[in-house]
């Protein structure tokens, strides 16, 4: 038999099936679109305050800011550690030392799922001088040695990526402090980089020093909760300190040598808009004298843990200012002079450029 089909009827089936093909394509692709699809949730990022019941000049600060509006409690982070929030912020309070208690960061994304974004400790200072003090510092123990035991808690070889905060809040505490009559009477100083606790986020210390009359001093711990108050936009203004590559100037300060409070550095860091890493006192660059030592892989060898600290520092302060400058400041008056020829030659090796305080503008 013959099947006769006319012009008509093919274009009729045709579009037809076409029709039903598209249809079904259609529905095809819905059901893989459903089965495949990823619901993406943003996980809050906040910033983590942390405060010791063991010591007046942290818990008082952490007082003074939580007397401000707008905090609810917390969840209580494991075994027994209480929390606070108002909107990205969180403080948390322990009873424990304020440099041993580890992992904060860690343990406050797990137990919450939320994302620590920076770490910011409330603690006492201590001076040989007494001189009542409010500081600013990153934190490491960038000298120790594989093996050896820190005093102050972190792990040797160690240093904590540097807060982005560090130098705008330095500049900021100063002109509170200055407003609020604290100085002369307290030195507002940066401190360089020492002790712990171990974190895994951009860390930095403030403190109130150097005897028990003063970490209890109300109106130090007022100016402090007023500092993390604004630096923070938890009144509502524009929060100070937050790094952004794309806008403004990108000079970071590395400061290398000097005494614990790095005067020479701390001129560098009192300009506008220079940012500060970490800042390696003498002590954090041990180096052994090769006329001294008898038994050298080299000539020149200096032994000590000196590249070590520089690397580390280096390398700590680079990823917390992506797309930044980084510059180290040499303290050239507090070297020998085969330190400093050394440390120079070693920079050079690592591709760490140099700047002079001209340089920082």
């Amino acid at each position: 038999m013959i099947l006769k089909i006319s012009g008509r009827n093919i274009i009729h089936f045709l579009h037809t099936h076409n029709n039903r093909l598209k249809a079904n394509a259609t529905h095809i692709q819905s059901l893989l679109n459903a089965n495949n699809r990823v619901t993406v949730t943003t996980r809050k990022m906040v910033t983590l305050i942390v405060a010791t019941t063991a010591d007046p000049a942290s818990i008082n600060p952490a007082a003074a800011l939580l007397a401000m509006p707008g905090w609810t409690a917390g969840p209580i982070l494991p075994p027994d550690i209480k929390s606070f929030s108002n909107k990205q912020t969180r403080v948390i309070q322990h009873d424990r030392s304020i440099v041993k208690e580890d992992d904060l960061d860690l343990r406050w994304e797990e137990a919450t799922g939320e994302v620590v974004d920076e770490v910011i400790f409330l603690s006492r200072h201590t001076a040989v001088s007494n001189r009542p003090a409010l500081t600013v510092h990153p934190i490491g123990v960038l000298h120790l040695k594989d093996g050896e035991s820190p005093p102050q808690g972190g792990k040797p070889g160690w240093a904590a990526l540097p807060s982005t905060r560090i130098g705008p809040w330095f500049r900021l505490l100063k002109k509170m402090a200055e407003a609020h009559g604290l100085v002369p009477e307290f030195e507002i100083t940066l401190e360089a980089t020492h002790h712990g606790p171990i974190t895994n986020k951009p860390t930095m210390f403030l403190e109130i020093g150097s005897t028990e009359e003063y970490w209890k001093r109300q109106d130090a711990a007022q100016v402090m909760a007023l500092l993390m108050w604004e630096g923070l936009g938890l009144g509502g203004s524009e929060e100070v300190g937050k790094w952004k590559s794309e806008t403004g100037k990108r000079k970071v300060l590395l400061g290398i040598g000097g005494g614990h409070y790095a005067p020479r550095h701390m001129d560098i860091a009192l300009k506008d808009d220079i940012w500060v890493g970490h800042l390696l006192s003498g002590y954090s660059l041990p180096m052994e004298d090769p006329t001294q030592t008898k038994t050298t892989p080299g000539e020149n060898y200096i032994g000590g843990n000196w590249r070590q600290s520089i690397k580390a520092a280096f390398e700590a302060t680079k990823a917390s200012f992506p797309g930044g400058e980084i510059l180290a400041h040499l303290d050239h008056k507090s070297f020998k002079g085969w330190q400093k020829k050394a440390i120079t030659e070693f920079l050079a090796e690592e591709s760490i450029n140099v700047g002079k305080p001209n340089d920082f503008t």
